[in-house]
């Protein structure tokens, strides 16, 4: 048996029997990673990640510490002290940060072991895993450099997905884990806005920005949010009131909640494979005893959502990433004045992605434009997310297929201006609209590429969300998915 292919859970009571240790742990993790081809990692952190696991080898495994000795990943987008850390982009090459950020302090705290930090979409943005400074990341369940795996968290999910790691860290800022996740066929998940500190993430968008992260099981996922969920001075947005816990008995859920399947976003996907494991699902729903109903979202609200995304996003960007400036971070490119220096380290430092956005972010924060871009995208949020607060007065969960298809080929990512498109794709930006809790679960297959199924649920619900989660792995069987170890689903 190899270890790294069983969940958190499982690894943990394996160290605490000492049937395995700390260190064969870690090593077949380098290993693992350094084997890989996917263009998962921006840096492997072997030294260090061995030492830390010699060290914990001379103490027995704390039963109450789950993360003990456990290998990790996080998206190159979180400050890690002494680590190089570029979000993958060229203007940061080379810049060390001089503090860890929040969630990587406290995995340090509980003797988690970081292994290597993951490549993204340049600074978070894009979605598809092609636009990071070392290239295209690739899906590990097609092992031959055709499939995409989907971003910004494109390395994160790779690793977990291929049982590198059995947990890696990401960022959502519209659907940046979740939908990686069903690409991937993991768990993917970010919790309510505020939850977990953003304090060393690097902002893209922080109106919409979540921590999220990537895990093979629905209890693996509950036990990260206990852990990293906890308030933070460092962070003005964090949630000052008292937490409640989110781990939940798992032979004493409720299924007396009703779920609602957003009708546009259903009749928007034409994938036939994709809808009938959907319907499967929903009936087994009811056959449990959940309560389960089509409802409605105005079609063009749902159509604005991207568009909405889009703006409000690059404005935040534009905002947050001025700083970027070839001084402060980064390569220096010569120039005789700071405007010229400035302005060739922009240009050799950003990719053409990146340019546009911050394009489209200025122009729409111009005085003339402000109030017919941004603060018309602002308005469309705002109707979005009181339309889905209505639909959380009646129902207790929002399901629907997290992305219209299985990964995409590379090359065949298109941003036509279809239904299909402008809602199936990006509906999940609801969550970060809203800064609702949502979730990613593996579903089923179709040409041997996994594809998921999303939740999302009201505010700081977080412990429902995870127990209809863990019904729903129930019912496919696919909990612990990995490219190890494959399984059918629905």
């Amino acid at each position: 048996m190899n270890y790294l292919d069983l969940n958190i859970e499982e690894i943990h009571l394996a160290l605490v029997e000492k049937k395995v240790t700390c260190l064969e742990l870690v090593k077949e993790a380098l290993k693992r990673a350094k084997e890989d081809t996917n263009n998962d990692f921006e840096i492997i952190l072997e030294e260090e990640a061995i030492q830390k696991a010699v060290e914990l080898d001379k103490k027995d495994c704390p039963k109450d510490n789950i993360f003990y000795g456990i290998p990790y990943c996080a998206k190159d987008n979180f400050s890690t002290k002494g680590y190089e850390t570029t979000a993958s982009s060229n203007i940061l090459n080379g810049y060390v940060p001089l503090f860890d950020a929040t969630v990587i302090k406290l995995l340090n705290e509980k003797n988690a072991i970081l292994i290597a930090k993951t490549t993204l979409d340049e600074l978070a943005m894009g979605g598809t895993g092609t636009s990071g400074h070392k290239g295209i990341t690739f899906n590990p369940y097609k092992n031959d450099h055709t499939t995409l795996i989907g971003g910004s968290s494109c390395g994160s999910c790779a690793a977990v997905a291929a049982s590198i790691v059995p947990f890696a860290l990401g960022s959502d800022t519209g659907d940046s884990v979740r939908k990686p996740a069903s690409y991937g066929g993991l768990v993917g998940f970010k919790p309510t806005w505020g939850l977990i500190s953003r304090f060393g993430l690097f902002p893209f968008a922080p109106s919409l920005d979540h921590v999220a992260y990537f895990t093979r099981s629905v209890k693996d996922a509950s036990y990260a949010l206990d852990l990293l969920s906890v308030h933070d001075d460092n962070d003005y947005t964090s949630y000052r009131k008292e937490r409640n816990s989110v781990l939940f008995d798992e032979n004493n859920i409720s299924t007396s909640k009703k779920v609602g399947i957003l009708k546009e976003v259903y009749d928007s996907i034409d994938d036939e494979t994709l809808k009938t494991s959907f319907d499967k699902l929903v009936n087994k729903l009811k056959e449990v005893g959940y309560t389960v109903d089509f409802v409605s979202i105005d079609k063009k609200l749902l159509s604005s959502i991207y568009p909405a995304y889009i703006v409000i996003s690059s404005a935040e960007a534009t905002s947050n990433n001025a700083n970027l400036d070839g001084i402060k971070f980064g390569p220096y490119y010569d120039g005789k004045t700071y405007q010229e220096v400035m302005i060739n380290a922009r240009t050799n430092g950003f990719s053409s992605l990146i340019k546009r956005r911050f394009v489209l972010g200025s122009y729409a924060l111009m005085k003339e434009n402000q109030e017919e871009v941004f603060k018309r995208a602002q308005k469309v949020r705002h109707l979005i997310v009181n339309r889905t607060n209505e639909i959380f007065n009646d129902y207790d969960f929002i399901i629907g297929l997290a992305a219209p298809s299985v990964a995409k080929k590379v090359g065949e990512v298109s941003e036509q201006l279809s239904d299909k498109y402008l809602i199936a794709d990006n509906y999940l930006a609801i969550g970060n609209f809203g800064g609702f809790p949502s979730i990613t679960l593996p579903l089923g297959f179709k040409d041997g590429l996994p594809f998921g199924v999303n939740l999302t649920s009201k505010p700081y619900s977080e412990k429902q969300l995870f127990e209809i989660s863990y019904k729903i792995e129930e019912i496919t069987g696919l909990r612990n998915l990995s490219v190890n170890n494959k399984k059918e689903g629905l």
